[in-house]
């Protein structure tokens, strides 16, 4: 059984900094893409950040929102990625979610090619 288990959200203030990590059981992501994304109520998922495969090395791409402060990675022998958040602004708050493809090593910023998720973790920043 597959499943995906992330952590590290939390309050914290605007400038400051956060770790999300995302565990994955059951499952191998070696040759495929792994993403970020992020809720708010009443909102569509949104893309944070993804990390795909290629025969020449990871691909990684940010939303434009929080690129230059988060920064994506994942460590294969302990099926872990984490977000690295910089720079926290109050409209970083939002559920944050790691996902996985479960037949694709490319990257996507579309929610709906995602097959595993995890939980959760919520991210709030205060002004």
């Amino acid at each position: 059984q597959v499943r995906f288990v992330d952590s590290g959200g939390g309050l914290v203030q605007a400038g400051d900094s956060l770790t999300l990590s995302c565990v994955a059981s059951g499952w191998t992501f070696t040759y495929y893409a792994m993403g970020w994304f992020r809720q708010v109520p009443g909102k569509d998922r949104e893309f944070v950040a993804g990390i795909g495969w290629s025969k020449s090395g990871d691909v990684i791409s940010y939303s434009d929102s929080v690129k230059d402060r988060f920064t994506i990675s994942r460590t294969q022998a302990a099926n872990t990625m984490n977000l690295k958040m910089n720079s926290l602004k109050p409209e970083d708050t939002a559920m944050y979610y790691c996902a996985g493809r479960s037949t694709s090593g490319v990257m996507s910023m579309e929610a709906r090619r995602y097959t595993y998720w995890g939980q959760g973790t919520q991210v709030t920043v205060s002004s």
